[in-house]
């Protein structure tokens, strides 16, 4: 292909992905309320702990060390994740299951409720086989810190959709 259909071919996807509404995201605007946030966990070692962390790294949001130099609290009051049995064979033995994660969260300033018990619930449906128990458990262990990123993802969104009233 010579280098002029290559830079035509370049051209229009440019032009069709700009057509579509298609835009790079952004840093994230937050407001001033939530300029400095501490991140108040049940336990720092769970799979959504770490993952929120570093969410809100990558957003450069200013993250407190304590409770004192925070304009905001972002609290989870639950992390939750385990493990269903989605189906089974003829022999009555598990053929996939559905791992989920859940998180309830919520932010307060000064003693006000900025956004109050917010839900988020992910699953995903994942094959078992006997015969892999390691690898089985690995794949769910992935798919646990991936449900992990994806909530984290969600928090960190929707802390910069807060809007604060005008005093």
């Amino acid at each position: 292909m010579s280098s002029a259909c290559k830079l035509l071919v370049v051209c229009a996807v440019l032009l069709s992905m700009q057509a579509c509404g298609f835009h790079l995201q952004g840093r994230a605007e937050y407001s001033p309320e939530l300029e400095a946030i501490y991140l108040q966990v049940p336990d720092d070692t769970t799979p959504l702990a770490r993952e929120l962390l570093r969410s809100l790294e990558v957003a450069r949001v200013n993250l407190a060390d304590n409770t004192e130099g925070a304009t905001a609290i972002l609290q989870i009051v639950s992390d939750d994740t385990g493990r269903d049995v989605e189906s089974v064979n003829a022999q009555n033995r598990p053929r996939e299951y559905r791992v989920y994660y859940r998180a309830t969260y919520r932010v307060v300033s000064e003693g006000k409720v900025l956004l109050d018990n917010q839900r988020v619930i992910r699953t995903r449906v994942y094959s078992y086989d006997e015969l892999e128990v390691l690898a089985k458990a690995h794949e769910e262990e992935l798919l646990r810190t991936a449900l992990a990123r994806e909530i984290a993802g969600v928090i960190a969104r929707r802390l910069s959709k807060i809007d604060m009233p005008v005093s």
